[in-house]
């Protein structure tokens, strides 16, 4: 008892202790708490959306992803104010598990949504975000169909798959595949770069003949009827494009059916390439001998830690693929974007409230633009919403994996490194079945027979098929690399007789019933609609024969044909412009030039005329005169010598001229006109206004015989056959034209056939050697050589641009000496002229012909013109004393009955004291007359009329 009344003070005692120890603790919890608490809240939590297949293995791949770039970025940033809060949500793998978790999220008020996995579901989440104003960030929705839905919250942190369609088409030219065939998934992401593909073969020239789609939830048996089907058809080049769950199920049937052996090719995209480093070794096996592209991702430093890290951190199976790469990359961004609107906006917690959430939306979306960083996959960059473009790799699927053989670049194409232009060498590359030589993407079926060649006949056919036509194709087919079995079936009837004419012949190869045409088809565009052409191996065009006649008939006027009428006219010009040179040039000085008028106008033109016969006989005695006249006489020998050897052609040699010229003539006669006898050239004709037509038959003396017998006026055909016929009758016809055009004979395949390139390059091996030759010498013989009808046609006519250059060269003389002879006279006279007022003179002379309608200054002698003698001389009248008076005008007397002239009255009103009226002249009395509206001063001169 009494113990226990002692452990009683002992144990309150402890009680107290330990309470008030509890309390301490309490408080300093509470202290360090309250510590810890401030340090959180001074950091702004901002909640992020993110939507995965989180049951995948690409879904977990990329969850980790996320959050170790979240991670990452806290822990080199810890001074940031901002912070990512993850909210995750699985999407099921399914379009509505998306959507419903996108819809949750958005009901939470997150900021912005990463995700979801595939195109399909980005669809309808971007729908979402987009009427709720939240930002959507995908880093692995590539159907390029999403752009186009033109949202404002949509990102794309991943390459659109039209993205790398140049760099699959590169590969498809540089090895000259023709053909190729798609293969791809029927949803959204295999649909989605079609329209890119059939644009950018299109471009360069490559053919899809067939599409094949395949149901991603379809059953082997249907996939492997599908590649059955793709067996049967020529193309051996296939683009693989879909996800890589059902890439691998077509691939490994494939294999099993035989596909994946020497002669095929298979181009996948990255849809396949982009995980095929996360398959399995067992997986990978069937992708042996395939070539594809994925984006290129450099290598860094950042990149090899965190492939350290994750490595440390994972199972030996689990890796990390680009995906997972951008994912990283895109959650990066998006933390960028956050810190820095709550950098720049003090109150970002009042713009993350519901009220401003429209605000912050739009806001995070055009940051995530403006942020351009290298991250794992290297420089990272977004424009209006999308990733751009990086290089992509060319690899190789090899036993164990895979290996990279080159690199496709925007600036160089396909090259062996980055930053060069080395191209890459085809002995780098596996194709399927272990082969190195690279395939020549298509072939003859095993499963059909040999090439059904439709052939033209005639009437009269025999059993033997024979002919121009026939032995080229041959030689060509002999040209290829590789051999073609076919064989010749003519177009006919039971009977025997043409089945139909060439156009109905070409048809059958559209229909299927025959592999090829051979014969002498005309390449043309309404047929390549529905089948091809290779080259022609025959010279084009369409000519028309008519027969010639000699022109012998000569009119009287034949001698002025060898000069046009402008030529005529410029030389008569030309004799007149040097006679009126000469004669001023010679007159006064030369006795030949003077006397009377007609006499001066005779003895000029005589002298420039009898230049042509250099029969002049007149002297010249002025050395300007003399310069003329030898150039002159230069023209003239010129022109006098071509018009005698014009004249002597025109007059001598035979000249041959067609019947008709032209297809105007034949409408405008309503000649009848041959064309060949089931030739496309009758529709041609008629199309050209030309309704009496008649055929004949390709031989030539079937068409001589229409012609001896005026059956036809002229006939229309191919040049070959045209040359044919006038190398035996080149006498009796010739060609007029060409008046149609045509693109030769070629040989016809089906549309898109593989055969078409390789033919037509033996089409020019062949034509351009030695075998042409002689398989022409051989059916058409050793043409005769017959003169050329155009140069008959041709005008022999000398015209004006043919001497234009010796006429500018003598008028150019001619007026040179009027100028010097002109300047010479000047010279001479300067003393008179310095004298005399020329613009009241003729001022005068004009005013007084308006006026007086007669009155007129009588002709000036230079003889009778003297200088005054002085100003201030006493004027006095006395007949004929030039010093006393000056007679300035000869006035008409009036008739009987009439009053003077208004001039002459004005005159005598004006001036009565300086002007006297005087027999028929008018006299100065003073030295100036002043008439008001002139002033005639004529001090110094004294003119006798």
């Amino acid at each position: 008892m009494r113990n226990s009344k002692l452990l009683l003070p002992a144990a309150k005692f402890l009680i107290i202790v330990l309470s008030l120890l509890g309390n301490s603790m309490m408080m300093f919890g509470k202290e360090m708490g309250d510590k810890g608490s401030n340090r959180t809240s001074s950091k702004i939590l901002v909640k992020v959306g993110v939507v995965l297949d989180t049951d995948t293995g690409i879904g977990k791949m990329s969850l980790r992803c996320i959050r170790m770039a979240l991670s990452d970025f806290y822990a080199s940033h810890p001074h940031y104010k901002t912070r990512l809060q993850l909210s995750v949500r699985n999407s099921n793998t399914t379009v509505v598990g998306a959507a419903a978790a996108a819809l949750d999220l958005i009901k939470k008020k997150v900021k912005a949504i990463i995700g979801p996995m595939t195109s399909m579901q980005s669809s309808f989440v971007i729908d979402l975000g987009n009427h709720a104003q939240v930002p959507v960030i995908s880093f692995t929705a590539t159907n390029p169909s999403l752009s186009s839905l033109r949202s404002g919250y949509f990102v794309r942190a991943t390459l659109n798959d039209s993205s790398q369609v140049q760099a699959i088409t590169s590969l498809i030219q540089a090895f000259g595949w023709r053909n190729v065939v798609p293969i791809y998934a029927d949803d959204d992401f295999g649909k989605g770069i079609i329209p890119s593909l059939t644009s950018a073969l299109n471009e360069i020239g490559t053919q899809i003949p067939y599409q094949s789609a395949i149901n991603p939830t379809v059953f082997d048996q249907e996939i492997v009827a599908e590649l059955y089907k793709l067996m049967t058809m020529q193309t051996r080049v296939f683009i693989l494009h879909m996800a890589d769950y059902l890439g691998l199920r077509v691939l490994n049937k494939a294999q099993e059916v035989g596909m994946m052996t020497e002669g095929y090719v298979w181009i996948v995209s990255d849809g396949i390439t982009n995980p095929l480093n996360l398959m399995g070794t067992s997986l990978v096996g069937s992708l042996k001998g395939l070539i594809g592209a994925k984006p290129y991702i450099p290598k860094s430093r950042m990149l090899d830690n965190f492939t350290l890290r994750w490595e440390g951190k994972s199972s030996k199976d689990a890796k990390v693929d680009v995906y997972g790469l951008w994912a990283y990359d895109a959650t990066t961004t998006l933390a960028m974007a956050i810190e820095k609107i709550g950098y720049i906006n003090s109150n970002f917690k009042k713009m993350s409230s519901s009220r401003n959430l429209v605000n912050l939306g739009s806001y995070i979306h055009r940051v995530l633009s403006c942020i351009r960083f290298n991250g794992l996959s290297g420089d990272f960059h977004l424009v209006n919403g999308q990733l751009q473009s990086p290089s992509f790799e060319i690899v190789n699927g090899i036993g164990d994996g895979e290996r990279v053989i080159g690199f496709w670049t925007m600036k160089y194409g396909i090259v062996r490194e980055m930053n060069s232009t080395e191209k890459i060498s085809v002995g780098d590359i596996i194709w399927p079945g272990e082969s190195t030589s690279v395939p020549k993407g298509w072939v003859i079926p095993t499963n059909k027979k040999k090439l059904k060649i439709g052939i033209p006949v005639n009437e009269g056919y025999s059993t033997k098929v024979t002919g121009f036509s026939v032995d080229v194709f041959e030689a060509v087919m002999a040209a290829l690399p590789y051999a073609v079995p076919f064989e010749y079936i003519p177009f006919t009837k039971p009977n025997g007789s043409p089945a139909g004419n060439y156009d109905e012949l070409v048809y059958q190869v559209f229909l299927g019933n025959f592999d090829a045409v051979v014969g002498d088809v005309t390449i043309r565009e309404n047929m390549s609609l529905y089948v091809d052409f290779t080259l022609p191996f025959t010279e084009s065009g369409i000519i028309m024969i008519v027969p010639v006649k000699d022109k012998k008939a000569k009119n009287a006027w034949v001698f002025l044909k060898p000069l046009t009428w402008d030529l005529w006219v410029t030389s008569f010009c030309f004799f007149i412009f040097i006679g009126f040179v000469i004669w001023t040039l010679e007159h006064g000085r030369n006795e030949d030039f003077n006397g009377t008028l007609p006499r001066q106008l005779g003895t000029s033109f005589w002298f420039s005329f009898s230049t042509m016969i250099f029969a002049h006989k007149e002297k010249l005695v002025s050395n300007l005169s003399r310069l003329v006249v030898i150039i002159w006489c230069f023209v003239v020998l010129i022109l006098t010598q071509s018009y005698t050897a014009s004249l002597t052609s025109t007059l001598t040699i035979k000249q041959l001229e067609p019947i008709f010229t032209s297809v105007e003539e034949l409408i405008e006669k309503g000649e009848i006109v041959g064309y060949p006898k089931g030739s496309f050239l009758q529709g041609l004709l008629r199309n050209s206004r030309m309704s009496k037509l008649k055929e004949y038959k390709t031989s030539a003396d079937d068409l001589h015989i229409k012609f001896s017998k005026g059956e036809i006026g002229a006939a229309f055909g191919e040049i070959p056959y045209m040359k044919i016929f006038l190398a035996k009758h080149c006498s009796k016809y010739t060609m007029v034209g060409p008046t149609l055009k045509a693109s030769g004979f070629g040989f016809v395949f089906p549309k898109g056939s593989p055969l078409v390139p390789d033919i037509s390059r033996a089409i020019l091996h062949v034509t351009e050697g030695e075998k042409m030759e002689k398989i022409e010498k051989a059916w058409f013989g050793k043409q005769a050589n017959c003169p050329d009808p155009s140069t008959s046609m041709q005008s022999n006519n000398l015209g004006i641009n043919s001497f234009w250059g010796l006429f500018v060269i003598v008028g150019v003389a001619a007026s040179f000496a009027l100028i010097i002879f002109t300047f010479i006279l000047v010279y001479e006279n300067k003393n008179i002229l310095m004298q005399i007022h020329l613009k009241d003179i003729w001022k005068n002379f004009i005013t007084s012909n308006r006026e007086s309608g007669g009155t007129h200054i009588d002709s000036v002698d230079e003889t009778n013109v003297r200088p005054h003698l002085s100003n201030n001389e006493e004027e006095t009248m006395g007949d004929g004393n030039c010093d006393a008076l000056i007679p300035i005008m000869r006035i008409n007397p009036p008739r009987p009955g009439q009053s003077r002239k208004p001039f002459e009255q004005e005159v005598m009103t004006k001036t009565p004291t300086m002007v006297s009226a005087m027999g028929n002249k008018l006299w100065l009395r003073a030295p100036e007359i002043d008439l008001g509206w002139s002033k005639i001063d004529l001090r110094a001169l004294c003119v006798v009329f």
